[in-house]
C-alpha cells in the first residue's frame, strides 16, 4: 500500500474530525439502542443526509495543529492561546475543561482551577482525542514524541493516566504514519513496551487479543482514557483496511461515541490517507470557517513545517 505523507496528515486530521462529527450525532445512546436503530456500520454511515458538525475534540485538536504548524513544537502558553482563541462553548466542552478554558481567557491560573475541579489532575480522554497531529509530527522521533505528547497533556491534564492515554494515541498514529503494512503484533508490541502503568498494560494486552466486537466492547466506552483509548486502538487494529469500519464499530458501542470515533478515526487516516474516507461523509463534514477546507489546509501545513525541520 503506497499512501503519500500528504494523504496520511490529511486523512487524519479529516478522519478525527469525520469521526468526531459522526459519532457527536450519538453520544451518551446505549449500544442496544444503536442496535436497534441501525442494522449494521453500512446503515449507521447512509444514515447521514445533512451536513455533521464537528465537536470540542475537533476544536481542540485545529489548536494543537496550528502551534506545530507555527511554532514546531508544543510549547505551553501557544497552546493555551490557541484553545482560547478556537474556543467555542456550544462545541460540547465538558463543565471542567470550559472552567480551564475560561480561566486561560482571563489570565487566571488556570492550573489551579484545573487541579480544584480535578483533584489530582483529570484522567479523561480530553488529552488523548485532540494529540494526533504530536503523532503526525513526530511520527520519526520517539522520543520527541511521548515528550510532546505530554507537553500537549499538561495544561488541562496532569493525572498520569490521562498523560498515559494521549501518548499511547499519538505513538499509534506515529506507527500507522510510518508504515505501509499493518502488522498487528508489531503494532501492538511498540504500544506495550510505551505503557508505564499496569492499568495499560493489561487493557492493551486485552486489545491484542481483540478479534470480535464483543470483545470491543468489553474494553470500555467511557470518558476515562483508560475506558476508551484502549478501545479506540482495538477497533483499528480490528479493521485496519476500512475507515468505516473502525469508527462505525466504536460508535455503535455507545458512549462517548465522539471521542470514540475521533480517536479511531485519526489512526485510520493516517494509515489509510484522506482517500478512504467515505465521500458521503467527507463531503458532508461542515463548511464552516474552520470546517473541511481549513482542515485539509491544516494537514498542508503541518506536514510544510514537518517537512522545513527535516531537511538537511
Amino acid at each position: 500500500m503506497s499512501v503519500s505523507l500528504e494523504e496520511r496528515f490529511q486523512g487524519s486530521l479529516l478522519g478525527l474530525a469525520v469521526g468526531d462529527a459522526l459519532g457527536g450525532r450519538f453520544e451518551a445512546q446505549s449500544a442496544e439502542h444503536l442496535r436497534q436503530r441501525f442494522s449494521g456500520v453500512e446503515s449507521l454511515i447512509n444514515y447521514v443526509a445533512d451536513e455533521i458538525w464537528y465537536t470540542d475534540d475537533t476544536q481542540m485538536t485545529i489548536a494543537l495543529a496550528e502551534v506545530l504548524a507555527d511554532q514546531g513544537e508544543i510549547l505551553e502558553q501557544p497552546l493555551c492561546a490557541a484553545f482560547v482563541a478556537n474556543y467555542v462553548p456550544s462545541r460540547g466542552y465538558g463543565r471542567g475543561a470550559r472552567m480551564v478554558i475560561e480561566a486561560m481567557e482571563e489570565g487566571e491560573g488556570y492550573q489551579a482551577v484545573a487541579s480544584k475541579h480535578f483533584p489530582g489532575g483529570s484522567y479523561g480522554n480530553g488529552a488523548a482525542m485532540r494529540v494526533a497531529p504530536v503523532g503526525l509530527f513526530f511520527h520519526d522521533n520517539e522520543a520527541r514524541l511521548l515528550e510532546q505528547a505530554r507537553q500537549s497533556a499538561f495544561p488541562t491534564h496532569v493525572h498520569p493516566l490521562g498523560i498515559e492515554g494521549a501518548q499511547l494515541i499519538a505513538a499509534a498514529v506515529a506507527y500507522v504514519t510510518r508504515s505501509d503494512e499493518f502488522k498487528r503484533d508489531d503494532f501492538f508490541r511498540l504500544l506495550i513496551s510505551h505503557c508505564q502503568s499496569e492499568e495499560y498494560r493489561e487493557k492493551l494486552a486485552m486489545a491484542s487479543e481483540t478479534t470480535s466486537i464483543e470483545q470491543l466492547a468489553a474494553l470500555g466506552n467511557g470518558i476515562e482514557a483508560l475506558e476508551s483509548v484502549p478501545t479506540a486502538i482495538a477497533s483499528f487494529a480490528l479493521s485496519p483496511e476500512s475507515y468505516a469500519e473502525t469508527i462505525g464499530n466504536v460508535i455503535l458501542l455507545g458512549g462517548d461515541t465522539d471521542t470514540l470515533a475521533a480517536m479511531a478515526g485519526a489512526i485510520s487516516g493516517a494509515y489509510l490517507g484522506v482517500e478512504a474516507i467515505p465521500k458521503r461523509l467527507l463531503d458532508r463534514l461542515e463548511e464552516s470557517p474552520k470546517g473541511k477546507a481549513y482542515l485539509r489546509n491544516l494537514a498542508s501545513r503541518l506536514l510544510l513545517k514537518y517537512q522545513a525541520t527535516h531537511s538537511g
